[in-house]
C-alpha cells in the first residue's frame, strides 16, 4: 500500500500503526457526526464541493469495525523474523506470477525502465508484493475505510483525513462518485496499491487511453510505480544492497540505530568493524540494515540509495529486502526460461 507511510506494511504503502488504540466508532452513519460535519465545511472552503454534497456522500457511509481492529496494534508484538517475513514473499506463487505477468507485459516494462530507470524486475516485485499482481487489491469500500480512520481513528486521523479529501478530490478529476471504489483496509487500491494522494500525485496514464486506471490497467500501475521510484529520487544503475560482515554488533549498534538513510561511507563502516561483502562504488554511501530472526545469525547488508527509495514505498527494512530479493528472483527465473526457450545453435 502506498503510503508515504509503512505500507506501511505489506505491502504500499502495510501500515505501521502507532501503539495508541480507540473504541470501535458507535455512529450506524456518519450523518451527525461532528467530525464528518466540519470535514464536509472544509471540502466547501478550501475545494468548492458543498458541504451538502459531502455530508450526501458521508450519510450513506457506515463505519467499518474491522477496519479499526485490523489497524490497530496488537497489545503484545509478535518477535520479527526476517525469515518468516521472506517467506511469504518469495515462494513459488509470486515468483511464477510474475513471470507470466513479465511476459504479458514485457513491452511496458522495457518502455517504463527505460523511461524512468527502474530495472523492470523491481517493478514486477513490487506489484507482485503488493497484490500477487492484481490478485488481491482488497474488498473494503475506500470511502469508509478512510472516513472511519479520519473520524473515529485518533492515532492516526489527521492523515487518513487528508486522505478522505483527496478521495474525494479524485473522484471529482475522474468523474466518479467517491463510493465506486474498493481497496485496502487502510484505502489503498488497485494493482500498486496507491492510497488516493499518491494517485492524485504519483500516478500516470502509461497506456495513453487518456485515463489513469490502477485498477484495471496493469500498464498503467506498471508506470505509476516506476514514476513513483522516480520522483523519489531512484539513481539509475545504481546499487541497492551488499551483503556485510559484523565483527562486533555492539560497536556496530550505532550505525543500525541511525536507521534506514544512506549517510555512512567506507570509512565510517570500517571504524565500526563492519566489512562489505562486495566492492563499494566509488562515492557510494549507506545504511546499515540490521535484518533479525530468532535464533538464528542476524543478517547484515548495506542499503544505499536505492534501497532507501523502495522504503518510501513502504517504510519497512524488511519490505524494502523483499522487494529486492522477489525481484532477483524473477530476474534469475527469466534469464533461465529464455536460455531454455533459445534455439540450440549447431556445430
Amino acid at each position: 500500500m502506498l503510503l508515504t507511510l509503512a505500507r506501511l506494511a505489506p505491502p504500499v504503502f502495510a501500515l505501521v500503526a502507532l501503539t495508541l488504540s480507540s473504541p470501535a466508532p458507535a455512529a450506524s452513519t456518519y450523518a451527525d457526526h461532528p467530525a464528518a460535519l466540519d470535514f464536509a465545511r472544509q471540502m466547501q472552503t478550501d475545494h468548492h464541493i458543498a458541504a451538502d454534497e459531502v455530508m450526501a456522500t458521508l450519510s450513506r457511509i457506515e463505519p467499518d469495525p474491522r477496519v479499526i481492529r485490523l489497524i490497530t496494534p496488537a497489545k503484545r508484538k509478535g518477535v520479527r523474523s526476517w525469515a518468516r517475513y521472506r517467506r511469504q514473499f518469495i515462494e513459488p506463487l509470486r515468483i511464477n506470477r510474475g513471470l507470466a505477468f513479465w511476459r504479458e507485459h514485457a513491452t511496458a516494462l522495457a518502455t517504463a525502465s527505460q523511461t524512468y530507470g527502474i530495472p523492470a524486475e523491481i517493478i514486477v516485485a513490487i506489484i507482485g508484493i503488493e497484490t500477487i499482481y492484481g490478485g488481491n487489491t482488497g474488498d473494503f469500500l475506500v470511502a469508509s475505510a478512510l472516513a472511519t480512520l479520519a473520524f473515529d481513528y485518533p492515532p492516526r486521523a489527521p492523515l487518513f483525513r487528508g486522505e478522505l479529501e483527496n478521495l474525494f478530490l479524485l473522484a471529482r478529476e475522474q468523474g466518479r462518485t467517491p463510493l465506486s471504489y474498493e481497496g485496502s483496509y487502510a484505502g489503498a487500491m488497485g494493482y500498486p496499491q496507491f492510497l488516493p494522494s499518491s494517485i492524485r500525485n504519483y500516478a500516470v496514464d502509461f497506456d495513453g487511453n487518456g485515463r489513469i486506471d490502477l485498477e484495471g490497467s496493469p500498464v498503467d500501475a506498471i508506470g505509476s510505480v516506476a514514476h513513483y521510484l522516480a520522483v523519489h529520487g531512484w539513481e539509475k544503475d545504481g546499487p541497492v544492497v551488499i551483503r556485510a560482515h559484523v565483527e562486533d554488533p555492539d560497536r556496530a549498534a550505532t550505525l543500525v540505530a541511525a536507521g534506514i538513510d544512506p549517510v555512512f561511507s567506507e570509512n565510517d563502516f570500517s571504524a565500526h568493524q563492519v566489512l562489505p561483502l562486495a566492492p563499494v562504488p566509488a562515492g557510494e554511501r549507506a545504511a546499515l540494515i540490521d535484518l533479525e530472526t530468532p535464533d538464528e545469525a542476524t543478517e547484515y547488508w548495506l542499503g544505499f540509495r536505492n534501497f532507501y527509495v523502495i522504503t518510501r514505498y513502504n517504510r519497512s527494512s524488511f519490505y524494502a529486502m523483499a522487494v529486492h530479493d522477489l525481484a532477483r528472483a524473477l530476474y534469475d527465473a527469466r534469464q533461465e526460461t529464455v536460455l531454455e526457450s533459445a534455439p540450440a545453435r549447431g556445430r
